[in-house]
């Protein structure tokens, strides 16, 4: 066996390496485009290069999903017992006994079966408090690691306050767990570059994040080159700009399907109520329907909406891919220059109390308006100060600075792109492994298995 590490640089495409990126630039002469999934989109992506298989197969239809026996949405759920297929570490062990495996930040990364993990995980309080911290196995790396490199940087890695920092403490983990074990393969997540195009768009002003993320890799390249390990650098999928915002939860409420439940004079999703409701997660949208006969009306209802690029059903779903119990009745695909909010409420006075707020998990679908500060508020630093005043006196209190404002969105992902260079990209230290310029999803199973095992 060779050792090999996976440096996933999220939305890292072709068309953005350049001037900006000389250490990744350097790798061009083995790569090759990669065909990505519907949904392009972190976790189902990861689980396909993971497994091999499809979201068909493998069960994770986005980044969330309605659990139908829960009669709840969730988003960010952690467990990789969720992940109906056998992942590339089972399929190593079978050839080689002695394969370990590393996995620094890909997702489901809780209960794996990894010789070695660290992922997100903040601390939940019972009074409200959502504190900064990350879970590993063995449970000693995270107290090691926050002794060594500080507290995880949750408040960087997600939320208006994102910065490389978060992906700089990663790296720094992923070097300590090669000193310490020296996997045979070894998983790292790099998400920076991510945030800021979500936020500008391709075509925005990313050369700080681009070079930020390249020097990064840089050292990463340079240090795992030194321990006589393969590179491999991979992305998921490639950001579109966007001017354009669907609401499919406020068609489906104008047509009569949503249920909401009224509380304190706000508005919450009642889904298990709802003769319909949409889960949405960037540029695609599960649209679950309780009774049969209302699926040919609602897939004509989207079918007028100028925006929705197609819409799946039971007869296409598998042309996808995304044929799974998971999936929703109807799975609509954007056009390039969309994406979808989540929001049900037609009047922002009665919008849930978690609207304002970063919570990825009580929202029922993705938010990518987390990333910025309200430009209403006058004076963020100020209400911030305040805010956490009362945090450090012990009172309760909501951090409302997420805007209402999906406009402020220029970038977003979960469609396979029009163009191969704006789509995914793998890049390779060992390009004689490489036998196409042009890869599925799919492939990328085997082809790590063969930097693993080629000699």
């Amino acid at each position: 066996m060779t050792r090999v590490v996976v440096l996933n640089v999220v939305a890292l495409t072709r068309s953005l390496i350049g001037n900006n990126t000389p250490h990744l630039q350097s790798l061009l002469d083995g790569s090759a485009n990669i065909r990505a999934i519907t949904p392009a989109v972190t976790c189902s992506v990861q689980s396909t290069y993971l497994t091999g298989k499809l979201p068909s197969e493998h069960g994770i239809v986005g980044n969330g999903w309605y659990f139908r026996d829960l009669s709840e949405i969730w988003f960010w759920r952690q467990s990789n017992r969720l992940v109906q297929s056998d992942k590339i570490w089972h399929a190593a062990r079978r050839r080689n006994s002695n394969f370990t495996c590393a996995n620094t930040f890909w997702w489901f990364n809780m209960l794996t079966d990894v010789t070695w993990s660290i992922t997100p995980r903040p601390i939940y309080c019972a009074d409200g408090r959502k504190l900064p911290d990350c879970y590993s196995d063995p449970p000693e790396l995270r107290d090691s690691f926050n002794q060594k490199f500080g507290q995880f940087p949750l408040f960087r890695f997600w939320g208006p306050a994102t910065s490389i920092e978060s992906s700089e403490w990663i790296g720094k983990a992923a070097m300590a767990i090669e000193q310490m074990y020296r996997p045979t393969l070894h998983l790292v997540y790099l998400p920076h570059l991510d945030y800021g195009l979500q936020k500008v768009g391709p075509h925005g002003d990313i050369a700080k994040d681009l070079n930020e993320v390249d020097a990064l890799c840089g050292k990463l390249i340079d240090y795992f080159l030194g321990r006589e390990c393969k590179i491999v650098v991979l992305s998921e999928y490639g950001m579109t700009a966007v001017d354009r915002v669907i609401y499919p939860n406020r068609i489906l409420r104008k047509a009569g399907y949503l249920a909401l439940k009224v509380d304190l004079n706000r508005e919450f999703l009642d889904p298990g109520r709802c003769k319909a409701f949409a889960v949405v997660d960037h540029q695609i949208a599960h649209i679950y329907i309780r009774n049969p006969v209302d699926v040919l009306p609602i897939k004509e209802l989207f079918e007028a909406v100028p925006a929705v690029e197609n819409v799946l059903d039971d007869s296409t779903k598998s042309d996808y891919g995304i044929d799974h119990d998971r999936s929703g009745d109807l799975v609509l695909i954007s056009r390039a220059d969309a994406w979808f909010a989540y929001y049900f409420w037609e009047d922002d006075s009665k919008a849930p109390d978690y609207a304002w707020t970063v919570d990825i998990h009580r929202k029922p679908g993705y938010d990518p308006c987390e990333l910025f500060i309200d430009p209403a508020i006058r004076f963020p630093k100020l209400k911030m100060a305040q805010t956490l005043l009362k945090k450090y006196f012990g009172f309760r209190y909501l951090m409302e600075f997420t805007p209402l404002a999906p406009g402020l969105v220029k970038g977003s992902h979960g469609r396979v792109t029009n163009h191969d260079d704006e789509g995914p990209i793998f890049m390779t230290t060992e390009p004689k492994l490489l036998r196409d310029s042009q890869l599925t999803a799919i492939d990328v199973f085997d082809l790590l298995l063969a930097h693993v095992f080629s000699i």
